[in-house]
């Protein structure tokens, strides 16, 4: 299956910009549990670092990443990894339940971790996380790729930010995946103690996008609701989830997260974003144009001035990365501060656990 078609395994890949020399930022990968380790892997690598070892129980999945990165060492077991002073940075992409506990012993180790979303299943390894954070210094950074690696949503931040549709009111976020034959996911796909949920999941990009976007530093959740309509066979997963939110500044949220995508869209999810403010309002279709493009990464901008479409293909890059690697070094928070990650967290921890069953 390819990367366009397969959310799992969509790992984004750009033009190298190093922000680092060789041998100046060594990483490694651990627990490859689920697809987006590829994604981490490549903006790292892109961005200078250089990929020293990676580590998994699974000798198969070492392999298939061993075949893709032939420049990492595979490691007897995590504490190798550890225990090299000149790692400093593991990144991870867990069974969602461990990834929490997994990123305390790295920190706990002294180095920096960056795992992919959703970070936490639970609110007790949110404050777990906190305290180690608080304790160490060391970061706990999150893979939100459906902002940090799509060049049209990391437009939309510029944009923003540059006040180009005034003050935002509400951001509307539509997160579409494909689900795909039940042999090509792992069993804890299906298991919501070890998924944590669908808001807490694939809703966790939503709500880090919301933050970004409004400006909001805090939320409330109004609204939240998940359901299983259309898989019996695995009762715990939730195949459709909303939540709606206000924000601190006063701004609203609406999320649709969802397993539903079908067989004849041409990628994984046909996600969306419409950002409105009081001088415009922009509108992102990330990953495909239906029914004109299959080309990704479109931005609608309408204001005073008049309606503009702008695709940004290979014109943005994936900042992310190289301000992570900095961030790491000079100890900073450019890429992303820690009390944001960690907001992002709560408020997909709180929608799911506050969310009504529908079916």
């Amino acid at each position: 299956m390819s990367q366009k078609s397969d959310g799992m395994n969509y790992a984004p890949q750009g033009k190298p910009s190093p922000v680092v020399k060789s041998g100046e930022f060594a990483f490694a990968a651990a627990h490859l549990d689920h697809g987006h380790i590829y994604g981490q892997t490549n903006g790292l690598l892109e961005a200078g670092a250089d990929l020293k070892w990676v580590y998994d129980p699974d000798p198969v999945k070492v392999d298939a990443f061993v075949k893709r990165y032939p420049q990492a060492k595979p490691a007897r077991s995590l504490e190798e990894i550890l225990d090299d002073s000149s790692v400093k940075l593991i990144a991870a992409a867990a069974v969602p339940c461990d990834r929490g506990p997994i990123g305390c012993r790295v920190m706990e180790a002294g180095k920096d971790y960056f795992t992919d979303k959703t970070p936490f299943t639970s609110m007790d390894q949110l404050d777990q996380a906190k305290a180690v954070v608080a304790r160490t210094g060391r970061k706990y950074a999150v893979y939100f790729s459906e902002r940090l690696h799509v060049e049209s949503a990391m437009y939309a931040t510029d944009l923003v930010r540059q006040g180009a549709i005034g003050r935002v009111i509400q951001v509307l976020g539509l997160g579409p995946h494909r689900i795909g034959p039940k042999s090509s996911r792992p069993a804890w796909f299906y298991e919501k103690a070890k998924y944590g949920g669908i808001l807490c999941d694939i809703g966790s990009h939503q709500f880090e996008q919301y933050l970004t976007f409004s400006g909001a530093t805090d939320a409330i959740v109004t609204q939240a609701a998940v359901g299983n309509f259309n898989n019996p066979d695995t009762p715990e997963l939730e195949d459709f989830g909303e939540a709606s939110l206000l924000g601190n500044n006063g701004t609203s949220n609406y999320i649709r997260v969802d397993w539903f995508t079908p067989k004849g869209l041409s990628t994984w999810g046909d996600g969306r974003m419409i950002i409105m403010g009081t001088q415009g309002y922009i509108e992102l279709r990330k990953y495909v144009d239906v029914g004109r493009d299959k080309l990704g990464d479109n931005v609608y901008l309408v204001d005073d001035h008049g309606e503009r479409h702008i695709n940004v293909t290979g014109q943005v890059g994936y900042r992310y990365f190289g301000e992570l690697i900095l961030d790491c070094l000079a100890r900073t928070e450019t890429a992303m501060t820690q009390a944001h990650t960690f907001k992002a967290a709560e408020l997909c921890l709180r929608a799911q656990s506050s969310a009504r069953r529908i079916t």
